[in-house]
């Protein structure tokens, strides 16, 4: 098949990565695989030069930028159908809000036979104002009258998607986002190694967030928690993963709440170095206040770490409270905390908890799982 995979910028993230796996993947089988994007811009890093590098094709649209932008989007959506036009495919596959606004109108004026769309999380949520919402979710709903599939990476995305209207049952399916589960195998580090890194000493126990440097990411909500949990445990120390715009806001945070010494600041990390890092921690820490399902969190647990996350969107999918990890309503702060505390003073439930989750999200994650259940859905679609 020609397959076109369309998202609005290639910056490290879960989205991201899940798109360029699922290329990669076709690719090896065999189908003639496009990746389109908008300009990927920002200090989130970015993964364009893996996607030049793969066997697929790769293809920048410069008005294809992440802000609503009547002029640019206008001219996006009409570049796009242009290039459809003229490519032919079989499948347009789209991601994220932009892309997935622009591609599906694009792609249905094109009359491409088979038109899917993965929502990896919302493009309304509880992060937005109410005129907003209801914006983003009008598009969603016109869009999905313009599609013939809707994939998941979560039931709950399924879920909130039905509640506000979009589309019918029989579009959606949930396909989990993939990962490299070779990658994240705790044989392949040695943990002492990995932790002598942060140069700290041996009997601190290191919670980490992995996460971009900005307020979504509920990093408020963190210091909180931080600034509670150090009080009770002394040895306490937090590992922050991840560079954004918020940095130096979060760094002067720090410092006023006299928690810049109880915390390691990393800064981008190429997503081929996160493994060994969470190897060299205890705990995995997740407070984002929006979320499709946190591919962070699959990523510790498949590293043995449990995990700890607000009780919001597809988290407590994967963290099973009491068994692989602990969630709390969305801002329990003291739950939270509570959680870090039990977590810190027992290390066999840690043990417990990580290889659960391990076994989980082996079962449910791995990369070619993913691509299994995309390539059959396409070719399960009847050409329209």
């Amino acid at each position: 098949m020609r397959i076109v995979h369309i998202i609005t910028r290639l910056i490290v993230g879960g989205a991201q990565e899940n798109t360029i796996l699922t290329c990669e993947g076709l690719a090896e089988r065999g189908h003639e695989v496009f990746l389109w994007a908008g300009p990927t811009t920002g200090p989130e890093g970015s993964l364009v030069e893996r996607a030049r590098g793969g066997a697929y094709r790769y293809e920048e649209f410069p008005d294809l930028i992440r802000a609503v932008s009547p002029w640019h989007d206008f001219r996006a959506r009409r570049i796009l159908r242009q290039r459809l036009d003229e490519l032919k495919p079989d499948v347009v596959h789209t991601h994220s809000s932009k892309a997935g606004v622009l591609g599906r109108l694009a792609a249905h004026q094109a009359r491409v036979p088979r038109i899917v769309h993965t929502i990896h999380g919302m493009s309304f949520n509880r992060t937005q104002g109410p005129f907003t919402r209801a914006a983003y979710a009008a598009a969603e709903r016109y869009c999905a009258r313009r599609c013939h599939k809707i994939v998941s990476v979560a039931d709950e995305m399924t879920r909130q998607a039905r509640a506000a209207g979009i589309g019918q049952p029989a579009q959606y399916v949930t396909v989990r986002s993939g990962i490299v589960t070779a990658d994240f195998d705790p044989a392949r580090f040695d943990p002492p190694e990995s932790r002598r890194a942060f140069g700290l000493p041996h009997d601190r126990i290191l919670v980490a967030s992995v996460a971009r440097l900005f307020k979504n990411k509920g990093y408020d909500e963190l210091l909180d928690i931080m600034q509670q949990a150090v009080a009770a445990d002394p040895r306490l120390h937090f590992v922050w993963i991840g560079d954004g715009a918020g940095r130096a806001f979060y760094e002067g945070e720090l410092a006023r709440r006299g928690l810049r010494d109880r915390t390691s600041l990393t800064g981008l990390i190429p997503p081929e170095k996160i493994p060994q890092l969470l190897a060299g921690i205890d705990i995995l820490l997740h407070t984002s206040r929006w979320e499709g399902l946190p591919r962070a969190v699959v990523q510790a647990l498949l590293m043995e770490k449990p995990a700890i996350s607000f009780a919001i969107d597809g988290a407590p999918e994967v963290i099973i409270s009491g068994q692989t990890g602990f969630t709390a309503p969305l801002d329990d702060v003291a739950g939270m905390t509570q959680a870090v505390l039990n977590l810190a003073r027992d290390s066999d439930l840690r043990l417990r908890m990580g290889t659960a989750g391990r076994q989980k999200c082996l079962a449910e994650f791995d990369h070619r799982r993913m691509v299994d259940r995309l390539e059959r859905l396409y070719t399960e679609l009847p050409g329209r």
